[in-house]
């Protein structure tokens, strides 16, 4: 049975003083655990799953009288929560009565990087992020009874989406003489809303041999200045080159499409 719909607006709330709520939040799983990836057009929705437990004389049967659910942020808790700045909540989510007073939960979060919006508007902001709750209690009459915003020492991290092309050449080539295999490594900017080289990056060339299902690890390759890649290796038999970039701390990993190259 449906104990919750779509999430209320902290941003259109009416002010309260803080107050203990006594709902509980636990269990909060944002991503299944994963690093969220985001680049500068298409909006992200990683899952997001928790619990929730009601105080005394409110009932998971009428889910108009509470709002209870995590968001990530930065800096200050409330400000963040009050202005939407370096705050990032939930796009909606349901939850599902387990007893009168307890529920499951699970949705989505909501991460546009349109320039409209504040959630990913700078590349600092490709970092941990704090994960923090929202308690809200209503009086039957709908008005607001009780807010808070509960910290957690859980985190999430942000990282910019990257690309990478590849082309190799010259196709089709004589078995035993050189190929070279080029691409190109970029990354999302936040700031400017475009992908731009990403200079001085491992990457790692692999190739697959015409009939199998595994790429194998063929040599690392740093990226220039521009995030121009380039090597040669020598041709042998028909197969697929590509390029892999695992990511770091501030950048999601990448892998190009494959690139054929019929040896003769």
């Amino acid at each position: 049975m449906l104990a919750g719909a779509f999430a209320l607006s902290l941003l259109n709330a009416p002010a309260a003083q803080a107050a203990d709520t006594g709902i509980t939040v636990s269990g909060i799983v944002v991503n299944k655990g994963k690093s969220i990836v985001v680049g500068t057009t298409k909006v992200v929705e990683p899952s997001l799953a928790f619990h929730i437990a009601l105080p005394a004389g409110y009932t998971t049967a009428d889910p108009f009288r509470y709002d209870a659910h995590p968001f990530f942020y930065r800096g200050d808790i409330k400000q963040a929560a009050r202005t939407g700045e370096n705050y990032i909540g939930p796009g909606g989510y349901t939850c599902y009565e387990d007893g009168a007073k307890k529920a499951d939960c699970e949705g989505s979060l909501y991460i546009d990087p349109h320039p409209s919006r504040d959630h990913v508007d700078s590349n600092s902001d490709a970092t941990q992020w704090k994960v923090g709750v929202a308690l809200r209690l209503f009086k039957a009459d709908g008005g607001l009874k009780a807010e808070e915003y509960e910290t957690r020492s859980a985190t999430v991290r942000l990282k910019r989406a990257a690309k990478v092309t590849v082309n190799a050449s010259p196709e089709p080539v004589t078995k035993g003489k050189k190929i070279t295999v080029t691409g190109k490594l970029t990354r999302a900017n936040w700031e400017t809303k475009k992908y731009g080289g990403y200079g001085g990056r491992s990457v790692e060339l692999q190739f697959r041999e015409t009939g199998t299902d595994t790429f194998k690890a063929v040599k690392k390759v740093t990226t220039s200045s521009t995030g121009a890649l380039s090597t040669t290796v020598t041709a042998t038999v028909d197969g697929t080159w590509r390029w892999v970039y695992r990511g770091n701390d501030t950048t999601g990993a990448a892998t190009s499409g494959g690139d054929h190259i019929d040896v003769r």
